[in-house]
């Protein structure tokens, strides 16, 4: 019966992009013969429901497991070398100043609601770009008005002075352009991975003259394409907006509202078990968990 709901009626020679009672009884042929009510009672009995939808998108990259597979065994093999190495997941996000609508506790009725408290001012946004160690869950974030290219080459730099003794750093991100541009590449040891890392052909194909040289000892894994639920830190913007985006009353200072959004995140600048198990980095994680899980002991 799933099999046949998961297809569209259109396969069947039906009419119609969903499901009515008439047509699953005219596609499933022991069902011959039943009436629109007796389908109703056996769908009942195979716990086969009608549910809202929701929207829904698969990463169309060609390479989506090739890049997880990577990712994955990166973080096996530094998640067993004793510290030499570490690993973390990036990601930026743009916050605005005035507040995102969502649930609080108020008097209950009609009458009274959790209010937003907006700004006559106009609308304005700024940015956080950070990375989260994979096996701490400490926190290195730059706040920005954008994430131009010197800026990107500053979190690196600064993920590069919070880790200072690691060999190499594995940075897992996605496939925004700008991570890949030359300029920022120029920054970097030489990257080893084999995957691409697309950027605009009308970009530069070399790093300009103003390009740091840094040597950063720093390896980029590219995350499959319009995939976010492969980056873990993006848990941790819903955790930023959860506990302070959403109704917050800072909408008329700007000011204020920047340093609170840096000091939330600053509580994550050390080690935070907390925070791994939130964001879905624990041996018992759905992805990424049998990258983190001790390997056994032979008898």
């Amino acid at each position: 019966m799933l099999d046949v709901v998961h297809r569209a009626p259109e396969a069947f020679g039906l009419d119609g992009t969903r499901w009515k009672l008439a047509s699953i009884g005219a596609a499933v042929t022991w069902m011959a013969g039943l009436s629109v009510s007796g389908v109703w009672r056996l769908l009942r009995r195979l716990k086969v429901v009608g549910k809202r939808g929701r929207d829904y998108l698969h990463s169309p990259d060609p390479d989506y497991a090739t890049k997880l597979a990577q990712v994955e065994a990166t973080l096996t093999r530094v998640a067993r070398c004793a510290g030499t190495e570490v690993f973390v997941f990036g990601d930026e996000l743009t916050f605005y100043r005035q507040p995102s609508l969502a649930r609080d506790y108020e008097q209950q009725g009609r009458t009274r609601q959790p209010l937003a408290r907006r700004s006559y001012r106009s609308e304005r946004t700024g940015r956080e770009a950070a990375v989260v160690n994979a096996l701490t869950g400490q926190v290195v974030h730059l706040q920005a008005s954008r994430i131009s290219l010197p800026r990107e080459v500053a979190l690196l730099v600064a993920v590069r002075e919070a880790f200072p003794d690691a060999e190499r750093i594995y940075l897992a991100e996605d496939n925004w352009p700008v991570h890949f541009h030359p300029d920022v590449l120029a920054a970097l040891e030489p990257q080893r991975t084999r995957l691409p890392m697309p950027v605009p052909e009308s970009w530069p194909k070399e790093p300009s003259a103003k390009a740091k040289r840094l040597g950063l000892p720093i390896q980029l894994l590219p995350l499959p394409t319009y995939a976010p639920w492969t980056n873990p830190i993006e848990k941790l913007w819903r955790l930023l907006k959860t506990d302070y985006l959403h109704l917050h009353r800072t909408a008329d200072d700007w000011a204020a509202f920047k340093r609170g959004v840096s000091t939330f995140l600053d509580q994550f600048d050390k080690p935070s078990p907390e925070l791994l198990r939130y964001i879905g980095l624990t041996p018992d994680s759905r992805l990424y968990g049998s990258a983190l899980t001790p390997p056994s002991l032979p008898p």
